[in-house]
């Protein structure tokens, strides 16, 4: 009779699993519902793990470029009373001129300070109606400037200066952005888990649904490797095929999504760029890698209660 021992992932288990034996296939039934259950849950996993890897993906570049661009900018408030505002504002930009690590320096217009109130105050706000302060643009070059001695400088030449370099905003959008990037990387384990323990649910009712068959065929000889072979074999080119057609619908899926743009949102840059695209094709290679894994398990489990 056949012994408790278990197919491991060798050259002759990985030549068994893509040539099969014709014989061995027939213990395993070739549709019924555990076969449509395998290639359904395989299928719909696939298509979820695209569109968390495409999260994933876009959450890290989001925070890489929410990173880059507020560290690059700084903006300087010129408070000061109406008749030295225009005086404080060429002193700061003079010293700015001389300030090692600054690019470029520019006061905005008033018709840029009213496009940036216009969301809140309406688009006939009339700056000079009220104490909005002058805006300064500072774009730093790739050595960087030095904040603390810049508002040393300021507080002791331009007292109305008052310079944020963006700090206390660039890190809770890069911790939010990478929080994403955690979520749909979590999103993925989870669905690998999921596909595994659908698997293994559907290989266990067709090993016990086929208990006799496994009893006749140890009376003639056939080991428990031989058993669990079929099923590791069926199982995992079910969820190899499931998984191909799932990553192939959420390919074109993602394809349909809005394309990244300067002025969009978050929600426009979720598609994936450059290399990136191959990855997905990794997700059908995991399904399979991770049925194999799971039907062999519980295939061992289920023909040791069998004996």
């Amino acid at each position: 009779t056949g012994g408790g021992g278990f197919m491991t992932f060798n050259p002759s288990s990985l030549r068994a699993l893509l040539v099969g034996d014709r014989q061995a296939d027939r213990v395993v039934p070739p549709s019924g519902f555990t076969a449509q259950l395998t290639f359904f849950a395989a299928a719909a996993m696939a298509f979820l793990a695209v569109f968390a890897l495409a999260l994933s993906l876009a959450s890290g570049r989001l925070a890489q470029r929410w990173g880059d661009e507020l560290a690059r900018s700084a903006t300087i408030r010129i408070v000061a009373p109406l008749d030295q505002r225009a005086a404080q504002t060429d002193a700061a930009l003079r010293i700015l001129e001389t300030t090692k690590g600054v690019a470029t320096a520019r006061a905005l217009t008033d018709a840029e300070q009213q496009a940036l109130l216009a969301p809140w105050f309406g688009p006939d706000l009339a700056l000079d109606t009220l104490p909005v302060p002058r805006l300064i643009e500072v774009i730093e070059d790739s050595d960087g400037m030095d904040a603390a001695g810049l508002r040393l400088r300021l507080s002791a030449e331009v007292p109305g200066a008052i310079l944020d370099d963006h700090s206390r905003w660039r890190a809770p959008l890069i911790k939010a952005a990478s929080r994403l990037r955690t979520l749909g990387w979590l999103s993925i384990s989870l669905i690998g888990a999921a596909v595994a323990a659908m698997i293994t649910l559907a290989a266990h009712a067709a090993l016990a649904a086929n208990a006799q068959v496994i009893a006749v065929l140890r009376l003639v000889g056939a080991t428990d490797d031989y058993i669990a072979q079929a099923f590791i074999r069926r199982f995992t080119l079910r969820a190899l095929s499931g998984s191909a057609v799932g990553t192939v619908l959420g390919l074109l899926a993602v394809l349909l999504l809005p394309s990244a743009s300067d002025n969009a949102g978050f929600l426009t840059g979720l598609g994936l760029q450059g290399w990136h695209w191959l990855l997905p094709l990794l997700i059908p290679l995991m399904a399979g890698a991770v049925a194999f894994i799971a039907t062999g398990t519980a295939a061992r489990r289920t023909l040791r209660e069998l004996a």
